[in-house]
């Protein structure tokens, strides 16, 4: 008979964030819970991924700005292979458009850095139990598509009617995208994108237009800032 605080009956977390110091804050305050046990922290996106396929962990606490891959990138490569791992982002850009894009990649809940350790222990409960947690809600699946449609109607300007709606002011980019976004913000031409992935300037083109059209801003300088400021792209990694 397996007793609750057994390891069998454990939840396995796995935490994602660059900061040895919060990474280690956040392991001894969701540890302090018998029924969570850490299996593993890493430091960057590519390792994130794959501790996630060879831990097998029932929830990954994830940062967004990381080194190599940002976490959305991450979260969706993951919940990919792993579509029954929960995924809680947890970061300091902390917006409605932010919430939706991690809702997007697959994650089931958004916290801020600054989150009381009793509400991440409750998230961390939440979403291993099938829910989804915004802040201090702990919402159904239904209730998150109303949260979507309310808040996405505000950001739009306009009132949004349908989930489908929203899914067309908010896809999420593609790798491919995310990508080039990335080259964009260190100041590189789309000839000099192309280039270095090697596909065609009219690729890159395309590309940049469908960009442009999923985050609703005007130009690459736009769409530059948009990035940094989510965390999308690390500051270091466009001075590198």
């Amino acid at each position: 008979m397996v007793r609750k605080g057994d390891n069998l009956s454990k939840i396995r977390v796995l935490i994602v964030d660059d900061h040895p110091v919060f990474r280690q804050g956040i392991c001894d305050v969701v540890e302090t819970d018998p029924d969570i046990n850490v299996v593993g922290q890493a430091a960057d996106g590519e390792v994130a991924i794959e501790m996630a396929y060879d831990l097998m962990p029932d929830v990954i606490l994830m940062d967004i700005n990381l080194p190599t891959i940002n976490g959305l990138q991450v979260t969706r490569k993951i919940k990919s292979v792993m579509p029954e791992t929960k995924v809680v982002v947890i970061t300091g850009y902390d917006d409605a458009e932010q919430v939706f894009h991690a809702l997007r990649a697959g994650a089931s809940a958004y916290c801020p850095k600054d989150v009381t350790p009793e509400s991440l222990v409750k998230t961390i409960h939440s979403v291993r139990d099938g829910y989804y947690a915004v802040g201090e809600k702990t919402m159904t699946h239904e209730d998150v598509m109303r949260w979507i449609e309310e808040k996405v109607g505000r950001l739009a300007g306009s009132p949004v009617s349908s989930v489908e709606d929203a899914d067309d002011l908010f896809i999420p980019l593609s790798p491919r995208e995310m990508e080039i976004l990335e080259h964009v913000t260190r100041g590189l031409s789309n000839k000099e994108i192309a280039y270095k992935l090697g596909i065609s300037h009219q690729t890159v083109k395309n590309h940049m237009t469908a960009i442009l059209r999923k985050l609703r801003v005007d130009d690459r300088t736009q769409a530059a800032v948009y990035a940094l400021r989510r965390g999308w792209v690390r500051l270091d990694q466009v001075a590198a």
